[in-house]
C-alpha cells in the first residue's frame, strides 16, 4: 500500500470558510501530476481550479460535485506510492501524511494551513473520518449501490442563478418536484447516466465553458452525445437538450414557483451591499452631460493604428476621466477606518468595474488604472471583462478597489443610485448615450447626450467635493481636450 495523503480545501479568497465543488476534473484510479487541476471551487467571489500538491493516483474523492464543503476539509485522497489500492478491507492507513509544508493545502508554522498563492494561512483544526470496521466495510461491499437521482429536465427560470434548482416543496399535501412531474405525465423518472463520483466513471467530454453552460442551464452532460469532433460535446448540444426539457407539472398545472439557493457570488454580494446600504451614508448627485465631442473622439482614435484590436468604448473615455478628476480631487478616492478612526486617502487608483456575469455581480479591479495610458487602459478594460464573464477572475483581482464605475448604459438605462462598494467613498453610474435635442451655440440641435450619477460617502465627501468632482469628469466628457489642463 502507497502512502495516502488528504487535500484539504484551501481558503481561495480572502477568510472565505467555505466553497462549493462545482465539478471534479479527476476521478478515481486516474493518476495526478503536480499542479495538476484537481476540481473547480466556487468561493463567494469566483470559480477557481485547485490544483494537486502531489504526484500520485487517486484513491477517493470525499464529496460530490455540488457540496458546499467548509475550509480545512479533507476533500480527495491521493496515493503518493503510484499504488491505486487502499489497503484491505476495514484497515486504516498508518499514517496519512500532511502535504508539505509551504504547499497549498500544506501545513504552515503554528498550525495552520497554507492556501493559494497571494493569500495568508488560515488556522484550522484537522478532522478524521471515524476508523471504519471490518464488518462496516463487508457491508459497504454487499450493500445495493444508491439510486442515483434524476437529473432536472428544465433550465432555471432566471439566466443570472446558475445554481438554482427546482427542489421537491410540500404544498396541500402535494410533493413538487420531478417525481409529481413524473406522476401527472405517466412517466418513470429515468435514473442518470453514469456511477457516482469516486467508482470511476468516464467523464463528458466537454470544455470548461460548455460545462458552466450546461450547470446554469440543468443539463446533465452524461446524457448528451457529444456532436463535436471525437464526441466532444458543444453549447449547441447543450442548449438542445436544455430547449427540449419537460415543465414540472404539479397535480396537472405547471409549477410556479423556483427556489433558488443564496450561495456563492449571489451570497457575497447580498452581505456586502447590505453592509455598504447600512453603514456609508450615501448621497447621490446626476449629471446630464453632451458627449457629441467624445463620441467623435471616439471614431478617431478607433481608426488609429496603434489602437488597432484595441476596444475603444464609451466606458473607456468614462474610466480615463474619472482617473483624471481624481488627480485634482485626491480625497475621492479614499476609505473610513472605523478601527482607527481615520480617512485613508490613497495616492493610487485602483480602479473597480462592476460587470454582469452569469453567477452574479462582481467587481474586479484595474490594479494602477492611473499609470496607464488610454491605450494600456483600453487593454485592461477589455481583458478584465471577458475573463469576468467566463468566470475565471482571480480572487486577487476583485479585492483592493479604491473607486469604481458602473456602465448601466449597456442594458439601455439611463441612470440609476449606484451603492457604494464596501471600503471605497465612491462609485460613478454612466448612462446610454443617446441623440436628443440640446441647445448648443444657442440653437436647438441633435446630439448625444448622457447622465452620469455619483454616489458617495457623505462621512467623507461632502456636498461641495462630491459636486466639483462630478463637474470635472462631466467637463472632461463633452471637452475631452480639456484633459491637457489635467
Amino acid at each position: 500500500m502507497g502512502a495516502l495523503k488528504q487535500f484539504k480545501l484551501p481558503d481561495v479568497g480572502e477568510g472565505l470558510t467555505e466553497g462549493e465543488i462545482l465539478q471534479w476534473l479527476v476521478a478515481v484510479g486516474d493518476p495526478v501530476t503536480v499542479n495538476q487541476p484537481l476540481c473547480e471551487v466556487e468561493t463567494a467571489k469566483a470559480a477557481v481550479e485547485l490544483p494537486s500538491p502531489w504526484a500520485g493516483t487517486v484513491t477517493a474523492l470525499l464529496h460530490e460535485a455540488g457540496e458546499t464543503v467548509d475550509v480545512g476539509t479533507p476533500i480527495i485522497t491521493i496515493d503518493i506510492g503510484g499504488e491505486g489500492g487502499g489497503g484491505a478491507a476495514g484497515e486504516e492507513p498508518a499514517d496519512v501524511a500532511e502535504p508539505t509544508a509551504g504547499l497549498i493545502g500544506g501545513a504552515a508554522p503554528g498550525g495552520r494551513t497554507a492556501v493559494l498563492v497571494g493569500y495568508g494561512p488560515r488556522t484550522t483544526e484537522a478532522r478524521r473520518r471515524p476508523r471504519r470496521s471490518g464488518a462496516d466495510a463487508a457491508a459497504r461491499a454487499t450493500a445495493p449501490a444508491p439510486r442515483a437521482e434524476p437529473a432536472p429536465a428544465h433550465p432555471p427560470l432566471l439566466s443570472t442563478a446558475p445554481d438554482a434548482t427546482v427542489k421537491p416543496v410540500r404544498h396541500g399535501g402535494l410533493e413538487v418536484g420531478r417525481q409529481a412531474e413524473a406522476h401527472a405525465l405517466g412517466e418513470a423518472a429515468a435514473p442518470s447516466v453514469g456511477a457516482p463520483p469516486g467508482q470511476g466513471r468516464l467523464r463528458p467530454l466537454a470544455k470548461p465553458p460548455v460545462r458552466k453552460l450546461a450547470k446554469d442551464l440543468g443539463v446533465d452532460l452524461t446524457t448528451l452525445t457529444g456532436s463535436g469532433a471525437g464526441g466532444l460535446i458543444t453549447r449547441a448540444d447543450v442548449q438542445a437538450a436544455a430547449s427540449g426539457a419537460a415543465v414540472p407539472v404539479r397535480a396537472g398545472e405547471p409549477v410556479r414557483e423556483q427556489r433558488i439557493p443564496i450561495k456563492g457570488v449571489r451570497k457575497h454580494t447580498a452581505a456586502a451591499m447590505v453592509a455598504s446600504a447600512f453603514t456609508a451614508p450615501h448621497v447621490t448627485e446626476f449629471l446630464t452631460v453632451d458627449v457629441t465631442r467624445m463620441m467623435k473622439l471616439r471614431t478617431r482614435l478607433a481608426a488609429r493604428p496603434e489602437l488597432a484590436g484595441l476596444k475603444i468604448s464609451p466606458l473607456l473615455f468614462v474610466a480615463r476621466a474619472l482617473v483624471l478628476a481624481v488627480r485634482r480631487h485626491p480625497m475621492v478616492n479614499s476609505s473610513w477606518d472605523e478601527a482607527a478612526q481615520e480617512i485613508v486617502v490613497k495616492d493610487y487608483v485602483n480602479l473597480g468595474i462592476a460587470a454582469a456575469t452569469p453567477r452574479g455581480l462582481v467587481v474586479p479591479t484595474v490594479k494602477g488604472a492611473d499609470r496607464l495610458s488610454l491605450a494600456e487602459l483600453a487593454g485592461a478594460l477589455t481583458e478584465l471583462t471577458e475573463t469576468a464573464r467566463a468566470g475565471r477572475t482571480a480572487p486577487e483581482d476583485m479585492s483592493g478597489g479604491t473607486i469604481t464605475v458602473t456602465n448601466v448604459g449597456v442594458f439601455g438605462v439611463d441612470s440609476g443610485t449606484p451603492i457604494l462598494n464596501p471600503g471605497e467613498a465612491a462609485i460613478l453610474a454612466f448612462g446610454a448615450v443617446r441623440e436628443m435635442p440640446w441647445v448648443h451655440k444657442g440653437k436647438v440641435k441633435p446630439r448625444q447626450v448622457t447622465q452620469l450619477a455619483l454616489s458617495f460617502d457623505h462621512r467623507i465627501i461632502d456636498g461641495e467635493l462630491g459636486s466639483r468632482f462630478l463637474a470635472d469628469v462631466g467637463t472632461l466628457l463633452s471637452d475631452p481636450g480639456t484633459a491637457l489642463a489635467f
